[in-house]
């Protein structure tokens, strides 16, 4: 049982739903503060390079009155900045620059998030989580610290990058672990696609916080979220609770009572004989909270949580055993060009609002927040559809299907306009974030409790960090190819998104068909997946 945190005086009396809404609450919170410190640097872009059209002008203008005049008294600049934006990102190259800060922080993601699932399984969450958060608030805030330090060094930027993508692996395989040990099936995909629209509140707030002082300091824009990011490292330390079994669910006491092993913990669960509740059956999602391997019948409301009393546990599973999981490497590779997309936007969306409708770096990053306004209703909705069709697959496989002809009239709306840019946005967010939300999440969730692991309750985080550390392949490679296409024209960029979303529907074929060929079935543990 895990040592409980040193807040949990202030909670002690909550009852069972109670702490599972703190703890839904909880993780909400820290996993937004993640995404809170990622979004600067595309609010920043625009800052980092300005367009030099105007001050060129003027310099031309300046030049030919001094020739007349006989005079010569250049325009002074401010110290740390010069013409186009700050140096090394002021030159011709910058979109090829600010893209290779991109990929240095999502090709440290991705590496590390393989390593990540691995290490969390064997080491306290609240301890692993704690310690992410608290590196990844130093290294946003160091990033911003080259601003009021004058550092031009490009290399200072990109080890920065790459450290802070290292360390921000920690938070997702842990949160998504903690909140599947007190969520179980029922449900699973309203709730965790409720939940997971912390990615857009985190992206949105992240947009307004770096916006705020992006025109006039933008060192800031780093500074404050990472600060957040620190701050919220050590509530987590002070309040999580990995597991139900770490605190008691309910303090009633009879005398009929029956044993179970689960890992090194025992829980007697104690059950009166009534009538009533003799053949009351027990609502699925509260039996996998109770037991991680779902046997027994018991009531939710008579569980008493005793130390546990030397049991040997169970082994966390290796990487190759969660690759033969079915399903992880199909939804794996969905998601990575998924998560490709989506993270084009998330790091290239500001700029591109900037050059075609002609907004400042602050306007544009506080417009670029309607694509993740988009992002919270599509994940609920793929949520609530998932549920009710019990159809992972397949509810993935339409929202699909619908962006990639969104994409290109996107491409060609938004230059229409505001008002067209902004019903876009919103559209696109929905159907390019809906399939990223539910494979995270919901999917990540139900094979990493897959009925082929027989109850090792060690496996989640290892088959979320596969999951997303395929993900975040794609998301490096996205921003990427931004970058290096941008240049040529951005539709060539939305030609290639286009692309990325058949790719990542052609992935999902085989499963889809077995999903519809098998009525009823949902990912996880019935007939669609054969074990292997």
């Amino acid at each position: 049982m895990a040592r409980l945190p040193a807040g949990i005086r202030f909670i002690i009396s909550f009852s069972r739903d109670q702490y599972r809404a703190f703890i839904f609450i909880l993780t909400f919170l820290l996993y937004a503060s993640f995404h809170l410190s990622r979004k600067p640097i595309s609010i920043v872009k625009g800052e980092l390079h300005k367009y030099c059209t105007a001050w060129d002008e003027a310099d031309v203008r300046f030049s030919s009155q001094n020739r007349k005049s006989g005079s010569a008294a250049p325009h002074q600049l401010p110290d740390n900045e010069t013409d186009c934006g700050w140096a090394p990102f002021d030159k011709n190259n910058y979109q090829q620059l600010l893209g290779a800060l991109d990929y240095s922080f999502l090709c440290a993601y991705a590496v590390g998030m393989y390593l990540s699932g691995i290490i969390g399984e064997r080491l306290p969450i609240r301890y692993y989580l704690t310690f992410g958060m608290l590196a990844s608030g130093a290294f946003t805030a160091l990033f911003g610290l080259g601003y009021f330090y004058n550092i031009h060094s490009f290399g200072f930027y990109v080890v920065t990058q790459v450290i802070n993508g290292l360390v921000q692996t920690t938070g997702w395989p842990s949160v998504v672990t903690c909140l599947g040990n007190w969520f179980g099936k029922g449900r699973r995909g309203l709730i965790m696609g409720v939940w997971n629209s912390h990615t857009s509140v985190g992206n949105i707030l992240g947009s307004l916080i770096a916006g705020y002082w992006v025109s006039t300091c933008w060192g800031l824009s780093f500074v404050v979220p990472g600060a957040i990011v620190a701050a919220m490292g050590i509530v987590c330390f002070l309040f999580l609770i990995e597991h139900p079994n770490d605190v008691r669910c309910s303090s009633t006491l009879v005398t009929h009572s029956k044993g179970y092993e689960n890992g090194t913990n025992r829980l007697r669960l104690q059950k009166q004989i009534l009538k009533s509740e003799k053949n009351k059956p027990l609502d699925p999602e509260m039996q996998c909270l109770l037991l991680s391997d779902g046997k027994g019948s018991i009531h939710p409301n008579h569980v008493v949580i005793l130390p546990g009393d030397g049991g040997s546990g169970t082994a966390a599973i290796s990487f190759t055993g969660a690759l033969k999981i079915p399903g992880v490497i199909e939804f794996s590779l969905c998601l990575l060009f998924a998560k490709l997309v989506s993270y084009t936007f998330l790091f290239w969306l500001p700029l591109y609002i900037t050059n075609v409708d002609h907004l400042d770096a602050k306007k544009a990053g506080e417009l670029s927040t309607l694509f993740d306004v988009g992002g919270i209703f599509g994940g609920i909705l793929a949520g609530v559809i998932s549920d009710r069709l019990e159809k992972r697959a397949s509810t993935c496989g339409l929202m699909l299907l619908l962006a990639a002809p969104t994409l290109y009239i996107f491409s060609t709306v938004s230059k229409m306009g505001l008002e067209a840019t902004i019903a876009m946005l919103l559209l696109s967010g929905a159907l390019v974030s809906g399939p990223y939300t539910l494979i995270t999440t919901a999917v990540s969730a139900d094979l990493g409790t897959h009925k082929s692991l027989k109850g090792n309750a060690h496996a989640l985080s290892t088959v979320t960090a596969i999951i997303d550390g395929t993900g975040s392949v794609g998301a490096a490679l996205g921003p990427l190819l931004a970058g290096l296409l941008s240049p040529s024209g951005w539709s060539n960029v939305f030609y290639m998104l286009m692309f990325a979303d058949a790719c990542a529907l052609l992935f999902l074929i085989r499963l889809i068909h077995k999903e519809l060929s098998c009525p009823g079935s949902a990912t996880g543990d019935q007939v669609p997946f054969k074990e292997q």
